[in-house]
């Protein structure tokens, strides 16, 4: 095994067949010239829509299960998208409500990681205010669902997992030095997810 992916985060991971191949691979991780991208459904829509999040991770002093933004922390770079937002809220006639405007309640958001850190794309949006739907340690227990329909309910309540997914992963063959790029799609239960936001 080359690296790691959390329990529970669906996805693509590198496996090496040979000693050269894991010397080779395992360098190209720890000096993170890695190409790898994750995306996930979160709680919220960030503001701004795209950005760096250059903070440093730890961990926790007070649970040592999570991984915290701590000062003496290990580098730790994400660069985050909005691909596309989630469960639009119904039809509002408060005038404040108006003016404002009611953000969509969830987005699903592509994530691309300079750093490896343990946690890191689930530690860096709940950090910033976008926890991960699903997730046990990072998101809130009881996220608003008052605008919601009764299939996007359902659907929230039967997910059971952080919903994080590795999409994409890409790297400079060990051997022959070719670039290498690899995808996979979404699993059943993210689209299940994403259908019955967007049905609602």
């Amino acid at each position: 095994i080359v690296h790691r992916i959390d329990k529970d985060t669906s996805g693509l991971m590198v496996v090496a067949k040979s000693d050269v191949a894991h010397k080779g691979l395992s360098k190209q991780f720890a000096k993170h010239t890695i190409e790898r991208a994750y995306l996930a459904i979160c709680w919220g829509v960030p503001n701004p829509t795209s950005d760096t999040i250059d903070l440093p991770l730890g961990r926790d002093s007070k649970n040592r299960l999570k991984i915290a933004v701590r000062e003496g922390g290990k580098e730790a770079i994400t660069h985050y998208q909005v691909v596309k937002r989630l469960e639009p809220p119904r039809k509002v006639t408060s005038r404040s409500n108006v003016m404002q405007g009611i953000a969509p309640s969830l987005s699903l958001v592509e994530c691309r990681l300079e750093t490896g850190r343990t946690h890191q794309v689930r530690a860096h949006m709940a950090h910033i205010g976008y926890p991960l739907v699903g997730d046990p340690l990072y998101s809130r227990r009881n996220n608003p669902q008052k605008n919601f329909s009764d299939r996007a309910k359902e659907a929230l309540s039967l997910f059971k997992r952080q919903a994080l997914h590795a999409y994409l992963i890409g790297f400079v063959h060990p051997v022959t030095k070719e670039t290498l790029t690899f995808e996979t799609e979404l699993p059943n239960d993210m689209k299940c997810l994403i259908n019955a936001l967007e049905a609602a």
